[in-house]
């Protein structure tokens, strides 16, 4: 398939030519559900159990507040977001030895950011209306689910929500999500569950990303984010590869990206304690040719 034919309807979304999705939503019901979670946490699949609303906090470290580390217009998203309002939550559920954002995503106390109401969240984001989209990431967005259901709620404009994720969200969290979400964006690292488990600390990573990646794919348009990582193309790169092949391989973009640099201690890992070599990216970019995927680079 040509990537204009897959990219226009992604641009006409973004460009308004539909309603977003959430405007159609009973977003209080969706408010209730997901506050009813955190009395025994399971927003992500490290399904802490634990009780937020009591002061409780799980690997996340996120309590019941809003936390934002930065809100901007991006213009570094792919070429069809920009500008996007993009709003960076403090935390992740993941702890990614070579992560670039580790001085949002991996600090210990998540309560240095200022903490926002999400009648507080909704007025920036009608103060960005200009913007192609909200976009939810961090850090990861999935931790503060119930507040940006609750912020949605009084969201004036019309933009478009992408939602921008490490996709190991729960299915109870995939349900929430179901018919709001306009695009979601997410990033496939691995291709195999030991490389999670050395490098982000997750178990069981490729069933559970993979079944969220189906389940976003039928529910609305999907971009996919592949970091090449140095020395892992037959581990990582070609599994994913051949995933999306398998089962979206016309219904999803994926930007093969060359972004990776040895960040936060990656510097402890012999595999990835290096730049990405051109050759490598190369091979990764041929191998999308010759699945016929719709990529970008």
């Amino acid at each position: 398939m040509d990537i204009s034919d897959i990219l226009d309807n992604y641009i006409k979304i973004l460009e308004g030519a539909r309603p977003p999705r959430f405007k159609n939503i009973d977003l209080t019901e969706r408010v209730n559900k997901a506050l009813e979670i955190l009395k025994s946490c399971t927003l992500c699949e490290r399904a802490c159990e634990i009780d937020r609303t009591a002061g409780e906090k799980g690997e996340c470290r996120v309590g019941m507040d809003l936390r934002v580390a930065s809100a901007f217009d991006h213009m570094g998203e792919e070429f069809f977001f920009i500008p996007s309002y993009t709003i960076f939550f403090a935390s992740c559920t993941f702890h990614c030895l070579f992560c670039q954002n580790s001085d949002l995503s991996q600090v210990s106390d998540v309560d240095i950011f200022p903490a926002m109401t999400p009648l507080d969240l909704a007025r920036l984001i009608d103060q960005h209306g200009y913007c192609k989209n909200m976009n939810f990431v961090g850090g990861e967005p999935t931790p503060y689910l119930p507040f940006i259901l609750e912020t949605l709620t009084h969201v004036k404009s019309s933009l478009p929500v992408v939602w921008n994720s490490n996709f190991y969200m729960s299915r109870q969290s995939m349900a929430l999500l179901k018919g709001l979400v306009d695009v979601y964006l997410s990033d496939f690292k691995y291709g195999n569950d030991a490389c999670a488990k050395r490098l982000s600390g997750i178990d069981n990573y490729f069933e559970i990303v993979g079944c969220n990646h189906l389940l976003a794919c039928d529910d609305t348009e999907l971009v996919i984010r592949h970091l090449v990582l140095p020395n892992h193309f037959e581990c990582c790169t070609k599994p994913v590869f051949d995933f999306i092949a398998e089962h979206m391989k016309d219904r999803a973009v994926v930007n093969v990206m060359d972004q990776y640099r040895p960040c936060y201690r990656a510097d402890k890992c012999e595999d990835i304690n290096r730049r990405l070599k051109p050759e490598e990216f190369r091979e990764a970019v041929d191998y999308a040719e010759k699945l016929g995927l719709v990529y970008i680079t």
